[in-house]
């Protein structure tokens, strides 16, 4: 299957963009899921929320989006079909629609509560804000590590990202840098750009468009998959992380959120009634091509 990778075309699966592996058989055995992360920098756990729960939800979003006006009239509403020229709803935040009862009974459930209680082994700690997503055709995410965006509190903060239903390859999906959290070959990208903050340093996020020059400039290797209603897949704030493009007239509904040891400071922006981002999104920032010169990499 050929899907596209930033700028480029790839074939999946390949060698250039491989299959993720499933760690579900772990569930059982804490100390082996801390293994296997410290390992691949993610931890792909398969139906771990209820499936009914997650389509539920889904509904209720697509019904929210159709609201908006954001969907083509006259189609199936479980489709998500795109007008043409598209149509954005904002649905990011500590309000709307990703607090419907709905949508909360999948991000803040007992599934994820639970498996993140026994991970961290005390009480966890989700941020209120909540990144929930239509990702329209023609839309991806760059290369990036959640540190920059959300870096000012636990070391142990975990990003989780949910899809709203069945998302085949064609319609863009997550793809990691396995290698990018620990290989020394890129501990000089961790030690620069994953160390900044976009709203402390006022630099862009994305490190790349081009997530295959991550692995022609440090190794690593990228793996990605098709993901199903109830699957999760988390990881730590330094896995390089991407998507692939979408390319179908379907929105792909998703949405990360994140996951802490309770005991442990909270970044302020996130959590209560913190700001979100103070620079981000409301001022220029400053070209990653330029601060990329200035660190070397």
């Amino acid at each position: 299957m050929n899907v596209r990778f930033g700028y480029r075309n790839v074939e999946f699966p390949s060698a250039t963009l491989g299959v993720l592996r499933d760690s579900s058989g772990l569930l059982s055995d804490v100390a082996a899921l801390h293994a296997r992360m410290a390992e691949d920098g993610y931890l792909l756990l398969r139906g771990l929320i209820d499936r009914q729960k997650v389509l539920t939800a889904r509904e209720t979003i697509l019904a929210h989006m159709r609201e908006k006006e954001a969907l083509t009239p006259d189609t199936p509403l479980l489709e998500g079909v795109m007008p043409k020229g598209g149509r954005n709803v904002p649905m990011m935040g500590r309000k709307g629609i990703a607090f419907h009862p709905d949508v909360l009974a999948v991000l803040e459930g007992t599934e994820l509560f639970g498996f993140y209680d026994r991970y961290f082994g005390e009480p966890s700690l989700t941020f209120n804000y909540k990144w929930l997503r239509g990702v329209g055709n023609e839309e991806y995410t760059g290369a990036h590590y959640d540190f920059v965006y959300m870096g000012q509190g636990s070391a142990q903060l975990h990003t989780t990202w949910i899809p709203f239903g069945d998302i085949p390859m064609e319609q863009g999906v997550l793809a990691m840098c396995v290698g990018s959290h620990n290989l020394p070959s890129f501990a000089r990208l961790r030690d620069t750009y994953g160390q900044m903050d976009v709203d402390r340093d006022g630099i862009e996020g994305w490190f790349t468009k081009d997530p295959l020059e991550i692995v022609e400039k440090f190794g690593g290797h990228w793996l990605s998959g098709e993901f199903y209603a109830g699957d999760v897949i988390l990881f730590g704030m330094h896995t390089m992380h991407a998507s692939t493009t979408n390319l179908t007239n379907r929105f792909r509904l998703s949405c990360d959120i994140r996951f802490q040891p309770a005991s442990h400071p909270a970044d302020k922006r996130w959590v209560g009634d913190g700001p979100g981002h103070t620079l981000l999104g409301k001022q220029e920032m400053r070209p990653m091509e330029e601060a990329r010169v200035a660190w070397g990499v």
